[in-house]
Parts: C-alpha cells; sequence; structure tokens
C-alpha cells in the first residue's frame, strides 16, 4: 500500500507557521516590555541578537546530531522548545527577580526550536514523493509569510479587544499551535532523506564541490535580500511618508509579507509550467528594481511601491535555491540543508545590517543604505547564471 504524505507536508506547513510565530511575536511587545518590567530598549534588543544568533548555532551544531537522533525525534524536540519557550515569555518575567533573566531564558529555548525547524522542515518536505518538489518547496516557504502575516494581524485584533495588557494570555494561545502540531508529527510518516542506492555526501565532500560554494553564497543573498528590506520597511514607511506606526507597519512589512507570500503560492500552484531558473532571475532583477526605485526616486509613493515590488520578488529566491541544490547536489542530507539554512541566516543578518551601517554614514539616509543592498540580488543573479551551467553530474 503507498504511504500517503499529505499530512506530513501538512505539517510541515504549520511547522513554518510555529517559526513565523517564533521570530514575529516578541517584538510586537518590545515597547510593553520596556514599560511593563522598566526594561530599557537597549537591554530588550539583545533579545532579538540572542533569538537569531542561537538559531545560527543550532543549524551549524545540527549538523552533528540530527541524523543520529532521527527527524522524528528532532522535529519532536523543536516543537517541545518552540512550545515552552513561547508559554515561558508568559510566565517566567513574573515569577524571577529580574524580569529580563525571564524575557532571555524564554527567548533561548524558543530559539532553539526555532533554528531546529529551519534546518529540518525542508528537507522533510523536499524527501516526500511529491510530483514537483520546487512547488511544494515553494508553498512551504509560503506559510512562514501567512504566519508572520497571521501573527501581527491576529495578535493586533487580540490586543484590541480585550488590550495588551493580556499579552500573557495570548502568548499561552500561541504556545497550542507548537503543542498540537508535536502530536502530528508524531504519527505521520517521514520518508528518507538520501533515497536508495543514493551515496550520501559528507561535508568534505560538499566543501570539495564549486557548486556547494555557489549556492552558499546564494542562499546568503537570498536572505540579504529579503531582510534588508523587511527589517527597515516599517522605519522607512514612517520616515518616508510621516504616518503613525500602525500604519506604516501595515503599509510596510504586512505588504511585503503578503506579496512576498503570494509569490510563493503563485510558484506553488503553476511551479510546474514555469522554468525555475528563469523565474529566479526575473525575481532577481525585479529586487534589483525595487530597491533602484526605492534609493533613487524621490518620491515618497513610489518608495512605497517599490517596497511592496521587493516583497513579491523575494518570495522564491530562499525555496527557489534550496530546489536547485537538491536538484543539482543529490545526496547533500542534513549537512547540507544545515548549512545552507546557516548561509541563508547570516545573509538576513548581513542585508539589515549593511543598510544601517551605510545609512549611518550618510545621515541615517535610509535611501542610501538600501540602495547599497542591491548588491545581494545581483549577486544572486550571478549565481544563478553560474548554477544553471552545471549538470548534476558535474557538481
Amino acid at each position: 500500500m503507498k504511504t500517503d504524505y499529505r499530512k506530513t507536508i501538512y505539517a510541515c506547513f504549520i511547522g513554518y507557521i510555529v517559526q513565523a510565530i517564533v521570530n514575529n511575536f516578541a517584538p510586537l511587545l518590545f515597547l510593553t516590555f520596556h514599560s511593563t518590567y522598566d526594561i530599557p530598549l537597549s537591554r530588550i534588543t539583545v533579545l532579538v541578537t540572542v533569538n537569531f544568533g542561537l538559531q545560527l548555532l543550532v543549524d551549524l551544531l545540527s549538523v552533528g546530531f540530527v541524523d543520529r537522533i532521527g527527524y522524528r525525534a528532532s522535529l519532536l524536540a523543536a516543537h517541545i522548545f518552540a512550545t515552552v519557550g513561547i508559554a515561558a515569555l508568559a510566565v517566567l518575567p513574573g515569577m524571577l527577580p529580574d524580569p529580563f533573566a525571564g524575557l532571555l531564558i524564554a527567548v533561548i529555548v524558543y530559539a532553539i526550536g526555532g533554528g531546529l525547524l529551519e534546518v529540518l522542515v525542508s528537507p522533510v518536505v523536499e524527501a516526500c514523493p511529491t510530483d514537483n518538489k520546487e512547488k511544494a518547496m515553494s508553498l512551504l516557504h509560503s506559510f512562514y509569510c501567512w504566519g508572520h502575516v497571521g501573527v501581527v494581524l491576529i495578535s493586533t485584533l487580540f490586543f484590541w479587544l480585550f488590550g495588551i495588557e493580556n499579552w500573557r494570555l495570548l502568548a499561552l494561545v500561541w504556545a497550542l499551535v507548537p503543542l498540537c502540531n508535536a502530536f502530528l508529527f508524531a504519527r505521520v510518516p517521514i520518508a528518507p532523506l538520501i533515497k536508495e542506492g543514493e551515496q550520501r555526501r559528507t561535508i568534505k565532500e560538499l566543501a570539495d564541490s564549486k557548486l556547494f560554494w555557489v549556492f552558499l553564497i546564494m542562499m546568503m543573498c537570498a536572505g540579504a535580500s529579503e531582510q534588508a528590506m523587511s527589517q527597515w520597511a516599517s522605519a522607512f514607511a514612517e520616515l518616508g511618508l510621516g504616518i503613525s506606526k500602525a500604519a506604516g507597519d501595515l503599509a510596510g512589512p504586512m505588504a511585503f509579507a503578503v506579496l512576498m507570500g503570494s509569490a510563493r503560492v503563485f510558484y506553488g500552484k503553476f511551479g510546474d509550467r514555469i522554468d525555475l531558473d528563469k523565474f529566479m532571475a526575473g525575481s532577481s532583477m525585479l529586487c534589483v528594481l525595487s530597491y533602484l526605485c526605492i534609493g533613487l526616486i524621490p518620491h515618497p509613493a513610489a518608495g512605497l511601491i517599490g517596497c511592496a515590488v521587493c516583497g513579491l520578488s523575494v518570495g522564491i529566491m530562499w525555496p527557489g535555491t534550496f530546489s536547485r541544490a537538491s536538484a543539482l547536489l543529490p545526496g547533500g542530507g542534513t549537512a547540507m540543508f544545515a548549512l545552507m539554512a546557516l548561509a541563508g541566516d547570516l545573509g538576513c543578518s548581513a542585508g539589515p545590517t549593511l543598510v544601517g551601517a551605510v545609512s549611518g554614514s550618510y545621515g541615517d539616509n535610509l535611501r542610501t543604505g538600501i540602495l547599497a543592498a542591491s548588491v545581494f540580488p545581483v549577486l544572486l543573479l550571478a549565481g544563478i547564471g553560474i548554477s544553471r551551467r552545471k549538470r548534476p553530474a558535474a557538481a
């Protein structure tokens, strides 16, 4: 009897929603933490650094233990860490003498879960026997976008109806999502990553492949192209248009996330009719144009349109690079996916950092900083051209 992997794929979709909760719920409460617990904003920013920094570390360490303990056990551990960490946000700050220590412990715990999910979910979907893996991968990554949108909208509605002072209750509600998904992952079938008769590549073999390094650079540029805009979209909308923060968030990061998710759903629906390399190349060129639009056209509306179009353009970059690496480097297994996730996270940090550094050097001019970040989609486009000329046997 043929095994049905549809529930496995659905569980992976929810896994990326959990990842979105991990990364995007606490930032909505930063000002609340500041006012409730009298924590300086300079200390609160440490929570962001610890979250993404620890996820980077988990990406790296997972190479050594995921294959040993198995994907199911690792996925269950990821969801348990996420559940406990999100719930701890509501409990620990009020229990410990130093509320910041409680917040930090909570972030550390759920960051471990988030890092594991980033490494595990994509290869599980890639291993499922689907008709078009590129479509499945694109659709999978769209759920992070919808999770991001859902976290912001549902949390905002909750705060409006019940008051932001009841945020602890909402944290416990969000913690139910990874808890329920853990039960789902305990039962669904998980296909082996390495096909029968296929040789698993070692880290040394991957490192000896020039094509692997091309994909690492592409992955870094995909993360940088996405987050360089995403992290600064709210500030740019406020600065450029002079509107309120709530409106700026809706016009900036919300529009960005919706269009990024829409691009992934589009390819997930019609990917079997579209050449992935050409779609990624066209998206990279559109991304460059969006950065140029923001950096060179002084009209605020043009900048806002550029921000939204950027979300549309970066949608395929991350899942598309995963899919191309899987096709051209068979047998990469956990090591390849973990190292690519690491490269992507480095890009997620490097992109916003470059924007901030260049903007600061030019008198806090965000347009100039965003213009400098156009180097990332240009490099990604070059990587697509190089990888397109390679054949699996030549990797």
